[in-house]
């Protein structure tokens, strides 16, 4: 049997050693000598993308050229915080704790999220908490529209589709958050003559999730070419805390815990990863769902998804258009 009809998970295990190293010359050559900046600043979520992007690059350039930033707000979770602070402790970085809440809140982020929220749950109101959720790709009959989740304050829970203009309304109110902490990271990167690192791993930079000018916008993505699954392998090669190694990932964006799978890509990311490098790498559906445990139907399913999803994310990555070189 052909490797290539070997499709499974051991396709993405990665050389840590020799990709560190990689990575480590890709920042110093970019930061000291193309940027001629004196260090990085990196957001730190508490996730093991934004951790292992602030590891890579405190080896890489040195624990004092490298700037982590926290910058919670009113709908983060406490684990955000406790795990940003265990991160930043342990790589001995600087780091500057802003709380981006009343900003949010002057922008009117918070009152638009419950206006939109109430064209469809009217009620919807004080010690009310949500989160938006998509239904599964695998679902093939199923129109994969946006629901919002609502949880009154008694703890009972309902369900109701998101129209378009709610829909819209939710996200581009949502937005602000990270649009204001771009804010944050590039005035720091200023007063301090550094870069700012942007932290997507390769599912994410391919399929879209991220918010364009917000945690879209960075000098430079050393990740972005690592799939999910390698990202983790990194965080253990560089023994991250084990608590950051082991949390899911996590959007952190709306008041109720959503997981990246409910919000956008529907599929866990194990999974996910597998079928993005398949389809990037030429394998077929057949070979695919043998891997992973999929019908073909469910992996044409995926790969639809993909194609939708990247049609978008085009949009996302376009730099401002001319009408003529300049």
């Amino acid at each position: 049997m052909t490797a290539h009809n070997c499709f499974g998970p051991a396709l993405l295990s990665l050389d840590c050693a020799a990709e560190t190293s990689r990575i480590s010359d890709f920042l110093k050559e970019t930061v000291f000598h193309r940027f001629r900046k004196k260090g990085l600043v990196v957001a730190i979520s508490g996730g093991v993308d934004s951790s292992v992007v602030a590891a890579l690059a405190t080896q890489a350039l040195g624990k004092e050229h490298v700037l982590g930033l926290l910058m919670p707000e009113r709908h983060s979770s406490s684990e955000t915080i406790s795990l940003s602070r265990t991160l930043t402790g342990h790589l001995g970085i600087n780091s500057v704790l802003t709380d981006i809440t009343a900003a949010l809140e002057t922008l009117g982020c918070y009152q638009l999220q419950e206006e939109a929220i109430r064209r469809v749950v009217p009620d919807y109101g004080s010690g009310c908490k949500s989160k938006i959720v998509l239904p599964s790709v695998l679902e093939a009959n199923a129109y994969r529209l946006f629901n919002v989740v609502v949880q009154y304050p008694d703890g009972r829970t309902i369900s109701r589709r998101l129209d378009l203009p709610s829909y819209q309304g939710l996200v581009a109110a949502t937005n602000f958050k990270q649009r204001t902490r771009k804010l944050l990271e590039y005035y720091h990167a200023d007063r301090l003559n550094f870069a700012v690192a942007g932290t997507p791993n390769r599912l994410e930079y391919d399929q879209g999730f991220f918010v364009k000018l917000g945690d879209g916008a960075a000098d430079l993505k050393p990740i972005a070419h690592l799939y999910k699954t390698q990202v983790y392998q990194l965080a253990e090669f560089l023994q991250l805390p084990d608590p950051i190694r082991r949390r899911p990932p996590t959007t952190d964006t709306y008041s109720l815990p959503q997981s990246q799978e409910e919000f956008y890509f529907s599929l866990p990311y194990d999974k996910m990863d597998l079928v993005l490098y398949g389809k990037n790498n030429g394998f077929s559906e057949a070979q695919i769902a043998g891997g992973i445990s999929l019908t073909v139907d469910q992996v044409r399913l995926i790969f639809r998804d993909i194609e939708s999803k990247r049609r978008n994310a085009g949009y996302l990555h376009a730099a401002p258009l001319l009408l003529e070189q300049i």
